[in-house]
């Protein structure tokens, strides 16, 4: 389950306009959403809020052997009402639960993309957010700020007793222009520096309206076909809307003298794709001779399917896995009977029948709305069409991670286990269930 703070986190970014996909780092992001989800241990509540529009608080206590905690604020200058759900009664399931997202549009940059904002401008937008983590006293810290329509700059820190020099510190130095993007990095862990970036070929940046690089083929309205011929299939294959992006980063430790490349591409249908959503990866590393091939479709409105291979050109050993994301739908409601209003206003009103007229259509849909709303509830409707989703994975060593997600009542809830198929005896490693609750 995504906690509440990246929720909020995420509302930030789309409330900046920047676009979180459009990054080295989230190359596999899809895949390891359906591969890697962890699966809760113990009990875990948590207590969050949006208090204001700029104001989020969450608590968190759980049970895994000993009673930990953690307390969260995170404060925004701008308000993030507008981009976000925050009661989870509310929060349509497949927000905070979804694995596989299509890509966002590319952002489009302006000649000014390097001019700084004014240092009170509300779009000179900045995050602030902190946690305290109990009973360790682990405290970790996040800074973001949105310096000019292009960059944008980050601070993380880690504090602890038990951390080595009492905690790291890592800065990102984050450039997009929408054709490509840059990222800068430095970390006082091993004092390592490190550059990554990543580039979209195509021409999707420079459509005008931000809509698909090409439209959708247009059907033949009389018999011909697309290349003369004269039937009613039109022959032309139909165009895949897809991104291909390419990119690489390097990284180097200043401290302990030793460093690493790797390089990846990915090809992604857009929304504008009629066809079935994939999205393909493929990253290498040639230093350590490892290849990683990923591969994840939307097999259905309520299935995503994802599977992954590793390589190693050097040991020759590999790694596979493969997961499943299965959405359950909200039964249709039966139909309604005929309410005796709606009975009623099929037949001319008395005072209609006296005037010699009919009803005024404006009038009798109001009637029955107010008359409805009487009987069940005004905005009592539920809009979410799902209920539940089911995640399962499984690898080579035959370990198997379930969970079932949900909402019960106001409640979120994550229900899940780790399974490990080579020990017969006791098969069920882990066993967990988290409970969200947010206002």
């Amino acid at each position: 389950m995504h906690e509440f703070m990246d929720y909020v986190r995420n509302a930030f970014y789309d409330a900046t306009g920047w676009n979180r996909e459009s990054s080295y780092s989230s190359l596999n992001s899809t895949a390891n959403a359906l591969l890697n989800f962890p699966t809760p241990v113990g009990v875990r509540l948590t207590l969050s809020s949006l208090a204001s529009p700029n104001f989020a608080t969450s608590y968190q206590l759980g049970s895994v052997g000993v009673v930990d905690g953690s307390i969260s604020y995170l404060y925004s200058s701008v308000p993030l009402d507008v981009h976000i759900t925050p009661q989870s009664d509310r929060t349509p399931l497949a927000t905070p639960f979804q694995s596989y997202r299509p890509l966002p549009a590319l952002p489009r940059r302006g000649d000014d993309q390097l001019t700084p904002y004014p240092l009170h401008s509300p779009s000179a937008a900045s995050l602030l957010y902190g946690r305290l983590y109990l009973p360790q006293s682990l405290l970790e810290a996040l800074v973001i700020r949105r310096v000019s329509p292009a960059l944008q700059l980050q601070l993380s820190a880690v504090s602890g007793q038990f951390l080595r020099d009492g905690g790291t510190l890592l800065g990102l130095a984050q450039y997009d222009v929408g054709r490509y993007s840059l990222e800068g990095l430095a970390s006082s862990d091993g004092g390592l520096l490190g550059l990554r970036g990543l580039y979209n070929f195509g021409n999707e940046v420079d459509d005008a309206d931000g809509a698909a690089p090409f439209p959708p083929p247009a059907v033949p309205s009389s018999g011909a076909t697309a290349n003369g011929g004269v039937g009613g299939v039109d022959e032309t294959r139909e165009r895949i809307y897809g991104r291909f992006s390419a990119g690489g980063e390097i990284y180097y430790g200043t401290l302990n003298k030793s460093g690493g490349v790797s390089l990846g591409a990915r090809f992604a249908t857009l929304p504008a794709h009629r066809g079935t959503p994939l999205t393909a990866t493929l990253t290498l590393n040639p230093l350590m001779g490892n290849v990683s091939a990923t591969y994840a479709l939307m097999a259905g409105r309520n299935c995503s399917l994802a599977t992954k291979f590793d390589f190693n050109v050097f040991s020759y050993e590999s790694d596979w896995a493969v997961g499943m994301e299965l959405w359950r739908k909200r039964p249709q409601a039966p139909a309604a009977p005929i309410s005796s209003v709606e009975k009623l206003v099929r037949q001319r009103s008395f005072q209609a029948k006296l005037e010699w007229r009919m009803d005024d259509p404006e009038e009798v849909k109001e009637t029955i709305t107010s008359q409805k709303d009487a009987d069940t509830g005004a905005g009592t409707s539920d809009d979410d069409e799902y209920t539940g989703v089911l995640k399962a994975r499984l690898d080579q060593n035959l370990r198997i991670g379930l969970i079932w997600e949900g909402r019960a009542k106001s409640l979120l809830f994550s229900l899940g286990s780790g399974i490990d198929l080579r020990h017969s005896e006791s098969p069920f490693r882990t066993l967990g269930v988290e409970v969200q609750f947010s206002s």
